[in-house]
């Protein structure tokens, strides 16, 4: 498995290489904008330097956790922020299905959100889960867990994979009793929390 720091490097990199401005010319775009949503400059930094969705949607993540390191009044990204940016166009419609399993998430106890290109990672010691619009029309809900007995809706997944285990949810009714059994499994085996690292 790659290592997200070095990762999160060469996307850094690639960047800067692919809009010809340094990382610090980046982000004092990003600062000075004066757009605050996390959405609107996302938008912004697509329409002005032509960047990928997944490559803005990084740099603004990795700038508003700086400022907020460095103690300025920068304000860091919300949870709503962030899934506004997964759930876009025709994705929009599977919003209610990520926000009912956060909802339902949230009753387990305290956790990390670190948000990527295309899912959200929760973690807690370690991630427990990974959810995200796979197509326009499913979200997948990715488990690490062991010992759980596949069915024909938990799905287990090949060795080497970031999880062990996938249930693919269309309907919001889908995040039922059974699902967050599973997920609460997931959360047991993660341990406790551990501060967040830069995404």
């Amino acid at each position: 498995m790659a290592d997200p720091e070095k990762a999160l490097a060469t996307q850094l990199a690639n960047m800067q290489t692919r809009t010809g401005k340094t990382l610090a010319e980046l982000t004092t775009l990003v600062q000075t904008c004066g757009l605050s949503r996390h959405g609107e400059i996302v938008q912004m930094l697509k329409t002005t330097l032509g960047m990928g969705h997944g490559d803005a949607t990084t740099l603004v993540q990795v700038v508003k956790q700086s400022s907020s390191t460095a103690g300025s009044a920068a304000v860091p990204v919300s949870s709503d922020e962030v899934l506004g940016g997964l759930y876009t166009g025709a994705k929009a419609v599977l919003r209610p299905i990520h926000d009912a399993l956060l909802t339902a998430m949230r009753t387990l106890g305290p956790f990390e959100e670190a948000p990527k290109k295309t899912y959200v990672s929760y973690r807690r010691a370690k991630q427990f889960c990974m959810v995200g619009p796979a197509t326009n029309t499913r979200v997948d809900v990715s488990l690490n867990m062991k010992g759980v007995p596949a069915t024909d809706r938990l799905e287990a997944l090949p060795a080497g994979q970031m999880c062990q285990y996938k249930v693919r949810v269309t309907d919001v009714r889908q995040v039922d009793d059974e699902l967050l059994g599973w997920i609460r499994i997931a959360y047991d085996a993660a341990g406790g929390t551990q501060s967040r690292s830069a995404v």
